[in-house]
């Protein structure tokens, strides 16, 4: 197949999850006026945000052909760390950077093991989300581990949960935009976004053309671990408690949210703005689901309907292509 028709491929997909957006969008409107409230924007936006962010560095993840499914236990451990330490007296801010060292330290295991011992990362990653998640128990106390803390800082709840004044949009959209733009610059726009899409091609010729593979994987799962950590964090904000459990099941949305933007699961293909739509598609069937009363049970179906879709989906695209080569202009 020819480049320009894989860049047709996804963008008529791209055009389907704007087509999929715009229904949820009619279908939320008609079944509650509360739906484009503003107030619903700012609690959708915000319940989503965490989600959002570890969707990112988990597109170049998947790009490059690995996975990672421990990130939303990485994010739980994140929230323990910061939670035992304000509770044992240690200042805030130094709480935040050993929650963000903890992200750190948990992605880089997880690009030790695939990198340096040629480990499955899906296999790898499943091991270390019951491993991560089953430490912040540990920390936190037993099978019910809990730190309710109610006396962080109004400050730092407020980032979690308040929107800039005079408007409706929480301050970790503002988070979640400025973070976009600059994965979005490192995916499309430089050299290290070229030797991820490489990587995800074809391993053996990005190494014959002097791409540091197993530096590049291990980076990123670094990143992955850094920014679950920094989630971790906003999260705690939000709802201003530090439990084991927090985020538990949030890495099916965000694989479904990653897989609906028409990035392979097999690497080499997508878009920033692909991932972007299906954040939108995912966070809105969220919460028309939720304002109609409808329980997470339902929701994880309905998200797990739209991860087999987002499988499939492009697949079908592409096939589509492959056998109607009249309908894509030959390159000169």
């Amino acid at each position: 197949m020819t480049n320009w028709s894989r860049l047709a491929g996804l963008r008529r997909w791209e055009t389907l999850l704007v087509v999929l957006l715009i229904a949820l969008l009619a279908w939320g409107t008609a079944r509650s006026s509360f739906f484009l409230d503003g107030s619903n924007f700012t609690i959708a936006s915000s319940a989503f945000m965490e989600r959002a962010l570890m969707a990112l560095p988990m597109t170049l993840i998947i790009i490059a052909g690995e996975i990672d499914l421990s990130v939303a236990s990485i994010l739980g451990l994140a929230s323990a760390v910061l939670g035992i330490t304000y509770a044992a007296g240690v200042p805030l801010w130094l709480g935040v950077v050993l929650a963000l060292a903890t992200g750190i330290a948990c992605g880089l295991l997880n690009g030790i093991l695939v990198t340096r011992f040629a480990l499955p990362s899906l296999v790898v990653t499943l091991g270390t989300l019951a491993l991560f998640r089953g430490l912040a128990y540990v920390i936190l106390g037993g099978p019910q581990g809990q730190v309710a803390i109610s006396s962080y800082p109004a400050e730092f709840t407020r980032f979690g949960f308040s929107t800039i004044p005079g408007t409706v949009i929480p301050w970790s959209f503002i988070l979640f935009t400025l973070l976009l733009v600059i994965f979005f610059v490192l995916l499309h726009k430089s050299w290290g976004g070229r030797q991820i899409y490489s990587v995800g091609l074809n391993q053996d010729a990005a190494r014959f053309a002097a791409v540091r593979v197993a530096r590049l994987k291990l980076s990123l799962f670094v990143l992955s671990g850094f920014i679950a950590a920094l989630a971790g964090i906003l999260y705690t904000a939000r709802i201003s408690s530090s439990r084991a459990d927090n985020a538990l099941g949030f890495e099916l949305d965000v694989i479904a949210a990653v897989l609906l933007g028409g990035v392979s699961i097999f690497g080499g293909r997508g878009t920033i703005i692909g991932v972007l739509l299906s954040l939108a598609v995912v966070a809105t069937l969220r919460n028309v689901l939720a304002i109609t009363n409808v329980g997470p049970d339902i929701q994880n179906f309905a998200v797990g309907g739209l991860l087999i879709l987002s499988v499939l989906g492009p697949n079908l695209v592409r096939r589509v292509l492959e056998r109607r080569p009249s309908l894509v202009p030959t390159s000169n």
